[in-house]
């Protein structure tokens, strides 16, 4: 039995979580100094957490070999499952066709690209969010931003930035419902406090979009829409987190958001429509102008109805939420999940307890990836693919995706060591030292953890009871720093190398992590110190007003 230490490193918890850092920071800065690429990143920083494991707290090899293989497999199920039924389907509507036919029709919605970038990142990106999450929104977001014409590094810096608001909402809240089961605080309660937070986030989101794809001029231009889009979100998220359902949150968020800026688009219009037609360069860079050759054959071509066009996605919502009706869910719920305790494991928190990252969970059936499997198969028959055509389509994925299974494998296993050795609590802990200060700190907690894991979920279940503690230990209140863990968490996600690889293997530029790592790193650390403002205000009399 392994049980875990908070300051084995001279008996210092301050020296012991710099030590901790070592691994995240070495990532970061081969990511963001030396650009190197980010599955050498992802084995470097493993090798170095496992060295730390097992020299400075003293975990057994064969236990932290088994942690990291354990990651290993969480990378390849269901994170890595949901990426390459993704991008098959993706596949699939290329092969067709139908995937040109996707292109001009949002251009017939708007030519202007930052109105595509809002209603297809933001608007019909927190749907998906809603329904999947892991990593099914980037995914599927920043393909069709390509589609549209945007620069293939642009479509991944939007469509990461975009998945933020939504995120602690996603999945039906299950970040929220985890937090709750972990602990013990109710649901209703965190769910209106993060309704008091993560609206503030999204109300800015569209304008921050508008900047990423067409700098000061874009937000000059078409502020009016933006507008629309963050306070309709922001307002419908708030409303339905405080007075209607934690679940559907983010599902009436994003259709209200949707309604509204198509409402909108109605009665105005950007005055300039700018980079309509802009394609991308070898750099990622945009050039205005006329299409490229190749895109502007396949516009003439790209015949067919918008309904048929657009149906891949319209199956892949309709299928999700046939999975969260009652007696369906239910029954995967009992069918479709298999837990048992990984192999070669024996771990205790500091506190005596069964670590929890020792039960692995296998949804098998209503796992994300699976659903988005069957949806590929209707899209086969829709599109009357023959099988052949479809194998094939599938191994060129899978050839597309071979390192970033190297870089997402090699980040859980990063992630999984780190917590399974404690070093994870130690980085934590010693942010919970700060006293009263630490509802600043609260959210860096959650953000940390989300970077780590590239999971909300993941970061609330590894961090959710030191809020509680720590709330309890400095006199903050509890639903407010619990919330604030998931809430500050979800600014975390865009740089998450997990994430980070989703979304330059999406883009078809897999080796590309470093360039959008620097691309989102500031707008992440940016709003997170505003954030991390935020909740200190609402910790006392200035914002204490907006607390459950």
């Amino acid at each position: 039995m392994y049980r875990q230490v908070l300051d084995p490193l001279a008996g210092s918890l301050y020296w012991s979580a710099l030590c901790a850092a070592l691994p995240l920071l070495t990532m970061f800065v081969l990511l963001g100094v030396f650009r190197v690429r980010a599955q050498i990143a992802a084995v470097v920083s493993l090798a170095l957490a496992l060295t730390l494991a097992v020299l400075v707290w003293d975990m057994p090899v064969s236990q932290a070999l088994s942690g990291a293989a354990e990651g290993g497999f969480y990378g390849l199920f269901p994170v890595l499952w949901i990426l390459v039924n993704a991008l098959w389907i993706y596949r699939l509507t290329e092969i067709t066709g139908w995937f040109a036919v996707l292109r001009r029709s949002f251009r017939g919605v708007s030519t202007d690209q930052r109105v595509q970038g809002i209603l297809i990142a933001f608007c019909f990106g927190a749907l998906i969010e809603a329904l999947a999450g892991f990593g099914a929104p980037v995914a599927i977001t920043a393909v069709m931003l390509v589609a549209v014409g945007i620069a293939p590094l642009k479509a991944a810096t939007v469509a990461l930035v975009a998945n933020t608001a939504p995120v602690a909402f996603g999945s039906m809240a299950v970040p929220l419902t985890t937090l709750a089961g972990v602990t013990g605080l109710p649901l209703d309660d965190l769910g209106a406090m993060a309704g008091r937070q993560t609206p503030l986030i999204a109300a800015f989101i569209p304008l921050v979009l508008v900047f990423l794809l067409d700098g000061r001029r874009g937000v000059k231009e078409s502020w009016p829409v933006a507008v629309v889009a963050g306070l309709a979100f922001a307002l419908a998220q708030f409303v339905s987190a405080n007075f209607i359902s934690v679940e559907v949150t983010d599902i009436i968020a994003g259709v209200v958001a949707l309604v509204a800026v198509l409402a909108f688009l109605r009665v105005w219009q950007p005055a300039a429509t700018t980079g309509a037609e802009a394609a991308a360069g070898a750099d990622g860079t945009v050039r205005e102008g006329a299409l490229s050759e190749e895109k502007a054959l396949s516009e003439e071509k790209a015949e067919g109805s918008a309904l048929m066009a657009f149906a891949p996605y319209l199956i892949i919502v309709a299928l999700f939420a046939l999975t969260q009706l009652g007696p369906v869910k239910e029954w995967l719920g009992v069918h479709g999940l298999v837990q048992f305790t990984w192999p070669g494991l024996h771990v205790e928190t500091t506190a005596g307890q069964p670590a929890g990252a020792m039960t692995f969970k296998l949804e098998h059936l209503k796992a994300a990836g699976t659903i988005l499997l069957i949806a590929g198969l209707f899209t086969m028959a829709l599109y009357r693919v023959g099988p052949g055509r479809a194998v094939k389509a599938y191994g060129a994925t899978l050839h597309q995706l071979r390192w970033t299974f190297v870089t997402v494998t090699s980040v859980l296993a990063l992630a999984w060591v780190m917590n399974l050795s404690g070093q994870t609590v130690t980085l934590g802990t010693a942010l919970a030292q700060t006293g009263t200060a630490f509802a600043l700190f609260s959210p860096v907690v959650g953000w940390l953890g989300v970077a780590v894991t590239g999971s909300d979920t993941s970061a609330n279940s590894l961090f959710g009871v030191l809020q509680v503690t720590a709330a309890h230990q400095t006199g903050l209140d509890p639903v407010l720093l619990a919330s604030a863990n998931s809430t500050g968490g979800v600014l975390g996600k865009m740089l998450s190398p997990q994430n980070l690889a989703v979304a330059a293997a999406s883009i078809g530029m897999a080796g590309s992590e470093s360039v959008i790592f620097r691309k989102v790193l500031g707008w992440s650390l940016g709003m997170l110190a505003v954030f991390a403002v935020l909740i200190y205000l609402q910790s006392t009399p200035v914002l204490g007003w907006m607390t459950v």
